[in-house]
């Protein structure tokens, strides 16, 4: 759909574990998009999070539901209530402004990436989120998030937070100090926002 992470080195941990998560081929097997659908509620959005140990099992799971939804509170979080935010690990915002004559933006590159993840929050009937168990009492918590996404006779679907919002150019991948990726399993997904969705269509941005 194209809609307009024991306490060794926690970081370092959480890091890899949630990064292990967060493909289409799951440490802790594939999304079953039957099971996020059944978490929906009339009249509600949910929320559920699912907490995963190191050999990828889930260990813990915790549910919220909202008869207003949840918010994005910047380019990366999304507010669950006041003790809780989920944050979508690995991925950044360009730097200073940004304009696409297509998509009829210009602004700051935050406010174009917190548009577009506000959508994605606004418009799902379910938030399914899975993050590593150190990550279960923090207050903002490293997670990869699916939506669940249904309008009568139109679309039904199931989809990665992280993929949609680095496929339509509202964040890109951030790097580690050593220049890697810390979402190679979004290398794709970058590939197709490079081709002038959202921040890669002004050339100042392809310029960074």
């Amino acid at each position: 759909m194209r809609t307009r992470s024991v306490k060794v080195d926690v970081k370092s941990t959480v890091a890899l574990v949630v990064c292990v998560l967060a493909g289409q081929a799951w440490a802790a097997g594939a999304i079953d998009p039957a099971y996020v659908k059944s978490l929906a509620a009339p009249g509600k959005t949910v929320a559920v999070v699912e907490y995963y140990d190191p050999a990828g099992k889930v260990v813990d799971r915790k549910g919220f539901a909202s008869p207003v939804g949840f918010l994005a509170v910047s380019p990366v979080d999304i507010e669950i209530n006041q003790k809780t935010r989920l944050h979508l690990y690995g991925l950044e915002t360009c730097s200073g402004e940004m304009a696409n004559r297509k998509e009829g933006f210009a602004g700051t590159c935050a406010d174009f990436a917190r548009q577009e993840l506000e959508v994605l929050v606004k418009g799902a009937k379910v938030l399914f989120c899975r993050a590593f168990l150190t990550e279960r009492e923090a207050p903002r918590q490293d997670v990869t998030c699916f939506g669940y996404y249904y309008y009568p006779g139109s679309l039904d679907t199931v989809d990665n937070l992280e993929e949609q919002l680095v496929s339509l150019g509202a964040l890109r991948l951030a790097k580690k100090p050593d220049g890697a990726l810390m979402r190679p399993d979004l290398a794709e997904a970058e590939k197709i926002g490079r081709g002038g969705f959202g921040m890669w269509g002004d050339p100042r941005v392809r310029g960074q």
